[in-house]
């Protein structure tokens, strides 16, 4: 399984903001969108990832407040990526390796989407069940005299 399978179920909504607005402006944005991360671009490209784990180091560091912090203060400027073509198990590998819970899709310089560490779980999930499902409609549907021919 692919991340370009996860995206295909996910939709194509996405929300980004940039590294010089104010980080209540983005906050508000996430809170109202119910969301745990942002896409930070600039000029087109991607410069950043800005989600609560940020936010929360930040508001600890600065003494509960974020005042007029801007988001480029607050983001990660180094985010993990990966592609539509990037394996599922590669994924899971490289998120837990790094403790990333959402992961911007790129596409050469292109933002795809993000996939969360959610959606790689329930992604997985959902294929085992089928998996579970086929064998076992493959056992319940076992031709009779097959056993001992073997």
């Amino acid at each position: 399984m692919k991340v370009s399978d996860i995206l295909r179920v996910k939709g194509n909504t996405l929300y980004t903001a940039s590294p010089d607005e104010p980080l209540a402006t983005a906050l508000a944005t996430m809170a109202e969108k119910d969301m745990g991360s942002l896409v930070i671009m600039s000029h087109g490209e991607l410069v950043g990832m800005l989600t609560f784990r940020e936010v929360i180091q930040l508001v600890v560091k600065n003494g509960g407040s974020i005042g007029t912090t801007l988001v480029r203060t607050a983001m990660d400027d180094h985010p993990l990526t990966c592609t539509p073509n990037t394996e599922l198990d590669d994924v899971r590998r490289m998120m837990l390796e790094r403790h990333a819970r959402y992961m911007p899709v790129m596409d050469q310089k292109m933002l795809m989407g993000v996939i969360s560490f959610y959606d790689v779980a329930k992604a997985v999930v959902d294929s085992q069940n089928f998996e579970n499902k086929m064998l076992k409609a493959y056992i319940r549907d076992w031709p009779a005299g097959d056993e001992e021919g073997s």
